[in-house]
């Protein structure tokens, strides 16, 4: 369990996705706003990663890091794949379709010591849209749906482990 300097208890978040670059950065990034303008930053882990590594290393989609900057949020993350510690390290890993939250309980299966709380991220949503849809194909726009469904959901998120 990882633990702050102070030896308070720290909450580790991951927020999860296909390939790390598009929906995942974004929710982190505005996550950990959140929790930074609510001044409870230093009492989080938060983090974002991808099934795949088809992205590893990569800076988040251009677009979203346009959306994010329109809101004035910067984010330095690098795409990076999830791996068997991090089932065993981290409290919630949120997701973002039923896709993803299959392919996290298959591997969450698979690891013997497996703590995380595997959600989706929508579930946290008051308007009540489960599904946070891929923008990769779409446009500004729907990179902006992203951002709002983030907000709405990290908020209530936040809310419930303050």
């Amino acid at each position: 369990l990882a633990k702050h300097s102070n030896g308070s208890q720290l909450i580790m978040c991951l927020f999860f996705l296909t390939g790390n670059i598009c929906r995942s950065p974004i929710a982190e990034a505005v996550f950990r706003k959140m929790a930074t303008d609510a001044g409870v930053v230093d009492k989080w882990v938060i983090d974002s990663g991808a099934t795949t590594d088809w992205n590893t290393g990569s800076s988040p989609d251009a677009r979203g890091l346009a959306c994010l900057r329109t809101h004035g949020i910067e984010t330095k993350h690098r795409a990076r794949q999830v791996t068997k510690e991090d089932f065993m390290s981290f409290d919630y890993i949120l997701c973002m379709d039923e896709s993803n939250l299959s392919d996290l309980k298959k591997k969450a299966n698979s690891v013997k010591n497996s703590k995380a709380k595997i959600e989706l991220l929508g579930s946290y949503d008051p308007e009540k849209q489960l599904i946070i849809k891929d923008p990769y194909y779409g446009h500004e726009e729907d990179f902006e749906n992203v951002y709002e469904q983030c907000v709405r959901c990290c908020k209530v998120f936040l809310e419930n482990n303050s």
